[in-house]
């Protein structure tokens, strides 16, 4: 059960990921899970003026449910962290992937997942990098990165091909974002196409021959037109500090604006996807 919240100025639950919606700017809400009820407060009224997010020492699983001391891989119990495949090494780096192998944790949630369509794409966060995501994941992956322009590739059948495709094309492009230039803004803005063809024409062989290996089918080149994506900012920070609910558990300030699953305060940012499973209450 999900609903949007609007009337009350302090809300309690349990800390997702920032829903978000591709609009210009960016549409962003602060989810909170409170037993069975999702609730989604939207954001964007809200920068310019000042919020008091209240940690309040609790923390709930966000697969289980179950409550724990710590938080692992953004917002896991540990039991659910050592268990789930989602939480797997080879979701980090998909060329990993030991489906084949039979030591998939969950072989069903493999097949449901990581068997599905992916892309290879580019995007300019703070500078051009190539990365992967499902097929269900666009323009939502980019969103949360931060990036300012985007453009899907190579459209691939496996998640494990697509990680093959980005180990071949990291040889000519970064494949990490430097968060803090990210949220310092100033983002100069590039041809994407041009990096494309470019990066087509240097892995030509090393894709071919992933082709050949993987069958006729599994990689297919894009030839799209990049997006624009705008965020809901009106001050970008000149030094980036990080605010953190472990070591300050009151957190207070103006709201400057979100990019990627970061808040801007004028007294710091905060990662809203690091504390998934912490319960605040939101206050504005």
């Amino acid at each position: 059960m999900s609903h949007l919240v609007n009337d009350s100025s302090e809300q309690t639950g349990f800390i997702r990921k920032m829903h978000v919606k591709l609009e210009s700017p960016v549409d962003y809400s602060f989810v909170l899970q409170q037993q069975l009820t999702t609730k989604r407060i939207p954001i964007g009224d809200k920068i310019g003026k000042r919020i008091k997010i209240n940690y309040t020492g609790n923390i709930r699983c966000i697969y289980c449910d179950r409550k724990s001391k710590k938080s692992f891989n953004q917002g896991y119990c540990y039991p659910c962290f050592r268990a789930l495949a989602q939480c797997d090494m080879c979701i980090m780096k998909p060329e990993q992937c030991h489906y084949e192998v039979g030591t998939c944790r969950e072989p069903q949630w493999g097949l449901d997942i990581c068997f599905k369509t992916h892309y290879v794409y580019l995007a300019n966060s703070s500078g051009v990098k190539v990365g992967i995501t499902r097929h269900t994941q666009l323009p939502t992956r980019w969103i949360d990165q931060g990036a300012v322009q985007a453009l899907p590739i190579l459209k691939v059948t496996s998640r494990l091909l697509s990680g093959l495709c980005e180990v071949v094309i990291k040889n000519y492009v970064a494949d990490k974002t430097q968060w803090q230039h990210m949220l310092k803004g100033g983002i100069e803005r590039v041809d994407l196409t041009t990096y494309r063809d470019n990066i087509f024409e240097k892995s030509h062989a090393a894709l071919t021959d992933l082709l050949q290996q993987y069958g006729e089918h599994s990689i297919q080149w894009l030839d799209e037109n990049p997006i624009d994506i705008a965020y809901p900012i009106i001050e970008h920070p000149k030094t980036v500090k990080s605010l953190n609910f472990d070591k300050t558990p009151e957190i207070t300030g103006k709201l400057m604006g979100v990019k990627g699953q970061y808040l801007i305060f004028d007294t710091g940012v905060l990662n809203i996807r690091k504390f998934g499973g912490y319960e605040v209450t939101i206050s504005y």
